[in-house]
């Protein structure tokens, strides 16, 4: 049963959350404001009563966090932090979707306060969830593992609401999947099943049986049908949302039948709401239905405001409660207590590189491999890094030795851990990608996933997402080349590293050898920015230079290697396992009398952000005669040869051999290079 408490003026505040929605959109002339006038009552119910949170404080760890997956409905989200007070004012959704506004079309994490995940591109919300919901468990287990499940502080739920376009994306099939296998209890999706998307009804595309496929899932599943009018049944909602916090041994979804648009007269239930402004006519009609003055536009009478921050109130009795808890779990942990603070400031222990190795120099060692080691070396001295791969662990080579599954308590595999940090995400490269963002915006651990370069295509939506919010999402992506071998076509990479440095604010790193690896691991942690590690399958020999394992050096993006007496006559760029090509083809050129640098260009991001001078310094302007070499396609490199250099690239797709057959018959060799470099040399004369 319900205990739902609603006043007028609670039904005053829904009716003005409609009347916002219809104004916003109409205001700026672009929008979509139908599936915000239907779902206000369900926001408005979630944020009033059931969200645990402090308008007074967005970042309160003791948070519950609430993700809008279908973000295009932006101002549902919009509206419900102007009431709860967050510090969107009446302004803010005059300007909606407008130049330097706080509301932009979509939420946008770290430019509204109170948004907890950019949100926009259907499903990707809810698959960012699943990783919060992950993450949520695998802090607790950090801080305070002997707590009754919801006993703990660190204990919150993540609730969702999604449309029917996100269920349709195939990356909630694979997150939901993963969130049903992981038994998520602390997860809550609200469903908001309307039937409509742009095209009109979605029975020209969509009519399965979604709780059914849920139970499949082995979520918790529960419905609610819409009044007789077409309006929310907030009575059952309630009941429902009371039900479903009571389950903790699985995620649960809420299937709410809704009307997109209701009660507009003449444009509720279509597809024409869904995208567009009702038109001044349609909004002064609705307004009439919800007994408001259709003459007035944001209209938010002092009664409603006062009424709807009272939430604060309640938000700060929550906090305090939260904040006196605290005191007393501090005191029973001291060691942990201490942790949690570093956790919160990102900072890292002082001592935390002398766990990252340093490798022989001559050895012959994969940077994939590397890698793991480096891995397990972080491990060791940061409790909160945790990572595994789409299933290709072994692979990947991204296993942290001797550490649990992730996994529910009840599970059968060996090592099942509920706090485990190794993760296995299945065969589902972007629910893996969206998975890690969700981890990486708990703010308090460090996730790292893994897959094949080549299957970046399948998650490149999370990747950019990742970057787009800025957050510390690390991406391994291993057999990085055509120096995989006999896979073939299908798994080697050649458009990839160009495909994805286009991706701004993203930095990929191809690492030259295992020490240049080690540099860049630390450089990622320290940095604490999205990125992406581009590693060999193949060995590669340790370089015999202390340089690469520089981090100054390796963190400037790209660095002299290997450098000559006086004004070089050509400069030869490579990246990972080409760099060893460039500095066999140094050598040959020498013996011929031409002085050749090497430069090491292990993340063009990072050498791109330095000042003028440096990249002068490395590639000096009066030096035209430029080759780059790298397995892949030369679309970027030209930017940095110039119009007098050259690159020895792959321009078209891979063949089934060994690593090195097919770098002699496609042309990256060291000959190659030499010839290269005569004939820019040449024509820079």
């Amino acid at each position: 049963m319900s205990d739902l408490i609603w006043t007028e003026l609670d039904d005053q505040a829904v009716k003005t959350a409609r009347c916002l929605a219809m104004d916003s959109v109409q205001k700026v002339g672009n929008g979509h404001p139908g599936t915000a006038m239907s779902l206000a009552p369900v926001a408005y119910l979630l944020y009033q009563k059931w969200l645990r949170h402090d308008p007074n404080d967005a970042g309160w760890i003791g948070r519950d966090r609430f993700i809008l997956s279908n973000g295009h409905s932006s101002l549902t989200l919009y509206i419900q932090l102007y009431l709860s007070g967050y510090g969107l004012e009446l302004e803010d959704l005059k300007s909606f979707r407008t130049w330097d506004s706080l509301t932009p079309g979509h939420p946008e994490f770290g430019h509204t306060v109170g948004v907890e995940a950019t949100t926009g591109p259907l499903g990707s919300g809810l698959a960012t969830a699943v990783g919060m919901a992950m993450d949520a468990r695998y802090v607790r287990g950090l801080l305070d593992p002997s707590s009754a499940i919801g006993e703990s502080i660190f204990d919150h739920r993540v609730w969702v609401i999604a449309g029917d376009g996100c269920l349709q994306e195939g990356v909630t099939s694979e997150a939901s999947s993963l969130a049903g296998h992981q038994e998520l209890g602390n997860l809550v999706v609200l469903y908001d099943d309307n039937h409509i998307s742009i095209e009109g009804d979605t029975a020209v595309s969509f009519s399965e049986d979604v709780l059914a496929r849920y139970g499949a899932y082995g979520w918790n599943v529960d419905h609610v049908d819409m009044l007789p009018d077409g309006n929310v049944d907030l009575v059952g909602l309630d009941a429902a949302i009371a039900r479903v916090t009571k389950v903790t041994d699985r995620p649960s979804i809420i299937r709410v039948r809704n009307v997109i648009g209701w009660p507009a007269p003449n444009l509720q239930n279509t597809g024409k709401i869904h995208g567009s402004a009702l038109g001044d006519a349609e909004v002064a009609a609705t307004k009439v239905i919800l007994g408001m003055n259709p003459q007035e536009t944001f209209e938010v009478t002092s009664e409603v405001i006062n009424h709807t921050r009272k939430v604060a109130d309640r938000g700060a009795e929550l906090r305090q409660e939260w904040d006196a808890k605290l005191l007393v779990w501090r005191e029973a942990n001291l060691e942990n207590g201490a942790l949690l603070d570093r956790l919160v400031s990102r900072e890292l222990p002082a001592d935390w590189t002398k766990h990252i190795p340093t490798f022989e120099i001559g050895k012959e060692v994969a940077t994939r491999k590397a890698s793991g080691d480096v891995i397990n070396g972080i491990a060791e001295a940061l409790p909160e890094f945790w990572g595994g791969s789409a299933d290709l662990g072994d692979s990947n080579l991204t296993v942290i030795e001797g550490s649990n599954s992730f996994l529910p308590a009840n599970s059968d595999v060996p090592n099942a851990d509920p706090y485990g940090r190794v993760l296995h995400f299945g065969i589902r490269e972007f629910a893996m990608g969206a998975a890690l963002n969700g981890m990486a915006l708990g703010g308090l651990s460090r996730p790292f996933g893994g897959t094949f370069l080549v299957f970046s295509d399948y998650m490149r939506g999370a990747v950019r997402l990742a970057a787009l919010m800025d957050i510390p999402t690390t991406f391994v992506w291993t057999h990085d080349s055509i120096g995989l071998g006999e896979d073939g076509p299908t798994h080697q990479p050649v458009e990839h590293l160009w495909s994805l440095r286009a991706i701004p604010n993203l930095a990929i790193i191809r690492p030259a050898d295992a020490n240049e690896t080690a540099a860049a691991w630390q450089l990622v942690i320290e940095n604490d920015k999205p990125a992406g590690l581009a590693l060999s399958r193949q060995n590669l020999t340790v370089i015999d230079s202390p340089r690469t394992r520089d981090v100054s050096l390796v963190g400037k993006g790209a660095y002299i290697l290997v450098d000559v007496e006086g004004k070089p006559d050509v400069i030869l760029i490579a990246t990972g396992s080409e760099v060893a090509i460039a500095m066999a083809a140094q050598v040959e050129l020498s013996e011929i009398g031409i002085n050749a640098r090497v430069v090491s260009a292990p993340c063009l991001d990072w050498f791109d952000a330095q000042s003028h001078e440096y990249r002068e310094s490395v590639l000096p302007s009066a030096v035209t005669a430029r080759v780059s070499i790298e397995a892949g396609i030369a679309q970027g490199w030209w930017k940095y040869v110039g119009s007098n250099g050259r690159c020895i690239s792959l321009e078209h797709f891979g063949a089934s051999a060994g690593a090195d057959k097919l770098y002699s018959e496609f042309g990256i060799t060291a000959q190659a290079v030499v010839e290269a470099a005569k004939a820019s040399i040449e024509t820079a004369k």
